[in-house]
């Protein structure tokens, strides 16, 4: 979910029914931190507690200074990323490419469980792919280095988001643990998200490809887990609230290039169901000024509500 989970989107999904939310993922390589896409993934100023941020890498004690310099600008939470299946991730020996390597996945964990003070998390895939699925001893390393909280994505790093998700693993790896379990991967309903809660026993769900364009997929799913009851999906003015509110805060957060640029994808994701969107996203995506954008995406909005009171008349 790097590019996607930036502080406007976050603090967003909060305020939506969401739980917990965790940080873009940042490098451990605290020398390219300087970088503007960096120091933008490290503000957390404002936002709410607790303060998840995740890191990356393949060296134990560059991940363990990245930890404490984290928790030192804010963090609450350091989680580490063993789940990214990109290919220049997993090409620097990072994200899900460390599952390969068990001796080196405890060595990482250790140091950066002694390094902070906070609790530190773990994200991983079921294995490297479906002949080497090895999820379950990685689990047990993660819970004897003290892992406060385990996410699994139900998938190899080879099936990337291909297939269906692997509930059963997750399953087995609840079992075989102690600590928490988070299930991840394909759950895009209040529906799904019962079900799999369901099938796996986990503890949490995690949802990352689901809210996109769709950040009250949190709250629908809180509602339903709480009542056994659907809540209503928002109406067409408060789709058009919620996404001008983001993109007033991608504005501001990013300013007015990066952010014109950085909104387009964000309102194609929250449009894609509606009629017209394709068309739409053809001339937004040319657009090229803040104010431009707003009013571009309230015509869009107010001719969908003419239509809708056409068919109702």
């Amino acid at each position: 979910m790097a590019g996607v989970t930036d502080q406007p989107f976050r603090q967003l999904c909060r305020r939506l029914g969401a739980g917990l939310v965790v940080s873009e993922m940042v490098t451990s390589d605290v020398r390219l931190w300087n970088s503007r896409k960096s120091s933008l993934r490290m503000i957390h100023s404002g936002d709410p507690e607790p303060r998840s941020v995740q890191i990356a890498g393949g060296d134990p004690e560059m991940l363990a200074e990245a930890a404490r310099r984290n928790v030192e600008m804010g963090a609450q939470i350091i989680d580490i990323n063993m789940g990214c299946p990109a290919k220049k991730v997993c090409n620097k020996a990072a994200g899900s490419a460390l599952m390969k390597d068990e001796d080196l996945v405890g060595a990482i964990l250790d140091a950066v469980v002694k390094a902070v003070d906070v609790p530190v998390t773990l994200k991983i895939r079921t294995g490297w792919d479906r002949s080497n699925k090895n999820g379950l001893n990685v689990a047990k390393i993660a819970e004897q280095a003290g892992i406060a909280a385990l996410a699994v994505h139900g998938r190899t790093r080879a099936d990337l988001y291909t297939g269906e998700a692997e509930y059963d693993t997750i399953a087995a790896i609840k079992q075989a643990v102690s600590i928490p379990v988070f299930a991840n991967g394909d759950i895009d309903s209040p529906h799904k998200a019962k079900a799999v809660l369901d099938a796996t026993g986990a503890d949490a769900l995690l949802i990352g490809r689901a809210a996109q364009g769709r950040p009250w997929i949190f709250r629908e799913i809180a509602h339903f887990l709480a009542t056994g009851t659907e809540l209503a999906a928002p109406a067409l003015h408060e789709v058009e609230r919620i996404l001008l509110e983001h993109l007033a805060a991608l504005h501001a957060f990013y300013g007015d290039v990066m952010g014109v640029r950085i909104a387009r994808k964000h309102v194609g994701w929250y449009l894609a169901t509606l009629p017209g969107a394709r068309e739409f996203r053809a001339e937004f995506n040319r657009l090229d000024g803040t104010d431009t954008q707003y009013t571009a995406v309230r015509q869009f909005f107010a001719e969908r509500h003419n239509k809708e009171t056409e068919v109702a008349a």
